[in-house]
């Protein structure tokens, strides 16, 4: 990277910075939208007013909408990267992977793409160790892309550096090329250059990501969309529950020919507390003809048959089975009933993870060749996925067993198909290895008759005597000694 003095941005950058930071600034509305209701903050409405602040503490907003994003996310776990024949790539791939804790950031990508509707990865140089650029996982918030619509790839990105919640400007940014990257810091109220890379990679170093993309679409929609509605009719009608159990839920009482003096503490003989007479029946009265009852209180079980009315709505919207939102639903355990139920689910998942492998193999491509120099075509980078399904390691363990029985699998392909990352694969082929060395080595000591055996004397059988006709016959090894085969 070429550090420089501080100096103005020429006037195509400067257009392009502008252009940018407007688009992203219109977009700070949606995504404090999406996030807020993610992290189950939502502004909560009754009767078409603001809840006041007197009954804020009633309200349960249904956190409805992380079911809908971590139920996808967490059946999205990238496996492997491969090229076909070229391991040295494949390799190269999986150490890029491995030395950026891929494993775990995927999760923030994927959760941030669910969200929003897109997000972003980054790959920038590595000034401690060239041959492993770092790959980073940016928020949506505070990044936005320009999309070249024939490739479908980002022809510039711009990332800013404030706090997203707060009425205020970004004082810093990067500007994201094919040929250069600009860092920029905003001075006087104009942008400035205080630093820049000269590439020349040919490519942006940022790849998007879009959830439910469509064409000619570059921002993607929210997996969260079309549950926002009826999840806010749902919390409007707990909150609605809470305020009637306060109000209805216990039953009044009423009294009839008596006065509010009337009314005689038992214990004391002094005239009873307001509070008392209310809730206390039993005390008693100067008045013989009094008489007490109490009214019935109101069944609020019709709030629960609204709520699961959303529910089984929610889960014809989203394909999720109706437990997930609460319904106790009969559900044999039986494998197939289970595949039957999660069917929408799995398949909502590997439709995502078809759009997601394409973008995760640009990032591979765009970090190879940042590390070696080398390009490569990013759709040949082969991204694979772990089984979106749920069947239970036995089952899993089962068929593959019988795969390899039948010929169909290899030893390899098995680990592959149980899904043991490229790192478990060799500490296995290490242990194959050294058990075969083992044998090999246990082999050969038992069968060298040449060897020292703990004093014995081979020719004579270990004992000193002579070797009997079945050792006189065996062919003699390579040093002489007779072997058994």
């Amino acid at each position: 990277m070429e550090l420089i003095q501080a100096s103005r941005l020429s006037d195509d950058d400067a257009k392009l910075v502008r252009s940018l930071a407007y688009r992203l600034a219109r977009l700070r509305k949606p995504h404090r939208q999406w996030d807020d209701y993610y992290r189950g903050r939502q502004v909560i409405q009754s009767i078409g007013i603001a809840v006041p602040a007197e009954l804020r503490s009633f309200v349960f907003p249904l956190n409805w909408p992380r079911i809908v994003v971590d139920s996808v996310v967490q059946r999205q776990q990238v496996k492997s990267f491969s090229v076909p024949d070229d391991d040295k790539v494949s390799n190269e791939l999986r150490d890029l992977w491995e030395y950026n804790n891929m494993e775990s950031q995927q999760v923030l990508l994927h959760t941030e793409t669910r969200v929003q509707g897109h997000g972003f990865v980054c790959v920038g140089a590595n000034p401690k160790d060239r041959r492993h650029p770092l790959i980073t996982v940016e928020s949506s918030r505070n990044m936005i892309a320009r999309i070249d619509p024939r490739t479908r790839t980002v022809e510039s990105a711009l990332r800013v550096y404030f706090d997203p919640w707060e009425n205020g400007t970004p004082d810093y940014a990067t500007l994201y090329t094919p040929e250069y990257t600009l860092w920029l810091e905003k001075q006087h109220g104009k942008w400035v250059m205080t630093g820049r890379d000269d590439h020349h990679l040919g490519v942006v170093p940022v790849v998007q990501f879009l959830n439910r993309p469509r064409a000619g679409d570059f921002l993607g929609e929210s997996e969260m969309a079309d549950v926002v509605r009826p999840t806010d009719m749902a919390a409007r009608a707990i909150l609605d529950l809470q305020i009637a159990m306060e109000t209805h839920a216990v039953p009044g009482k009423w009294a009839i020919g008596v006065t509010h003096n009337d009314f005689i503490d038992a214990k004391t003989g002094q005239s009873a507390s307001a509070i008392k007479t209310y809730f206390n029946s039993m005390l008693t009265s100067k008045n013989a003809n009094a008489k007490f009852g109490q009214f019935t209180a109101s069944d609020l079980s019709n709030f629960k048959t609204v709520i699961d009315l959303l529910s089984e709505q929610m889960s014809a919207i989203t394909g999720l089975p109706m437990r997930y939102f609460g319904m106790n639903t009969a559900n044999p355990a039986a494998e197939g009933a289970i595949r039957a139920d999660e069917l929408r689910l799995v398949k909502n998942v590997e439709l995502k993870n078809a759009v997601d492998g394409d973008a995760w193999s640009q990032v591979m491509a765009v970090a190879h060749k940042l590390a070696t120099s080398d390009d490569i075509n990013a759709n040949l980078v082969r991204c694979d996925w772990e089984d979106p399904n749920t069947p239970t390691y036995a089952q899993r363990a089962d068929a593959i067993t019988k795969l390899m029985a039948s010929g169909i699998l290899s030893r390899e392909g098995a680990w592959d198909e149980l899904g043991w990352s490229e790192a478990r694969k060799d500490k296995e082929r290490e242990y194959f290895a050294k058990q075969i060395s083992e044998s090999y080595g246990q082999f050969m000591k038992d069968v060298d008759y040449g060897g020292d055996d703990g004093g014995t004397d081979a020719s004579t059988g270990g004992d000193g005597a002579e070797p009997s006709a079945a050792q006189s016959k065996q062919p003699a090894g390579r040093d002489g000694a007779q072997t058994v085969a």
